[in-house]
């Protein structure tokens, strides 16, 4: 683990719909490297892959499709109905997701990029925050956040439903978090308060490397 010496990682999360990527862009534009979680968790379950054979092991190979990918939208119909099924996913994924996440934080840090962003909306579900120094929680009303969803992902008003209460709550985010970001759809109003926040952990991250005086 030499090689995160120096390191802080700033967790970022929130509801689904709230407008993560928002608020990852701009730190990114402020000089942080960005670890995408989302993109982590389509990486660990390719074809071929130990993660995917799991997954089939348990859910069948519904869930898989002819080519031997991942039949996502199958899957998501198996588990965002059955809470104990989403449980089972997550104990065969999450290992998988943080063990790159911890390769990428090494990557990030083996490049001198110090200060870095993780982006992942199962934060704290896959316990990844035990690698943040700070967490940033992204909320949003919870019917702005319906639309949102349906509009990204083509869902059903159901679907959706479905999908925002397999999620942890708002008490939650804001009972665990170090700064909460409304995002009800004001961009400009958002992007200050990240631009903001990110100029605070920048400060903060760079008194840290300053030699305490003997």
């Amino acid at each position: 683990m030499n090689s995160l010496n120096g390191v802080m990682v700033v967790g970022l999360t929130g509801q689904t719909g709230a407008g993560k990527s928002t608020v990852s862009k701009v730190f990114a534009s402020n000089g942080f490297a960005v670890i995408d979680a989302d993109q982590v968790a389509r990486k660990i379950v390719e074809k071929g892959t130990k993660c995917l054979d799991e997954i089939a092991d348990l859910f069948g190979q519904s869930v898989i499709n002819e080519d031997g990918t991942l039949n996502r939208k199958g899957l998501a119909g198996i588990v965002f109905s059955d809470k104990s099924k989403l449980e089972a996913l997550n104990t065969i994924t999450y290992p998988y997701i943080t063990g790159e996440i911890l390769r990428q934080i090494r990557v990030h840090s083996l490049k001198g990029e110090k200060l870095i962003l993780l982006d992942a909306p199962t934060l704290f579900e896959s316990r990844a925050d035990d690698f943040c120094e700070i967490i940033i929680s992204v909320l949003a009303d919870e019917d702005i956040r319906k639309k949102r969803i349906i509009s990204r992902d083509s869902l059903t008003s159901e679907q959706a439903s479905k999908r925002m209460n397999s999620q942890l709550d708002e008490d939650f985010f804001r009972s665990h978090s170090d700064y909460i970001i409304h995002n009800n759809g004001c961009m400009d109003t958002v992007n200050g308060i990240a631009w903001e926040v990110s100029g605070k952990i920048r400060e903060l991250f760079n008194n840290k490397q300053i030699p305490k005086a003997q």
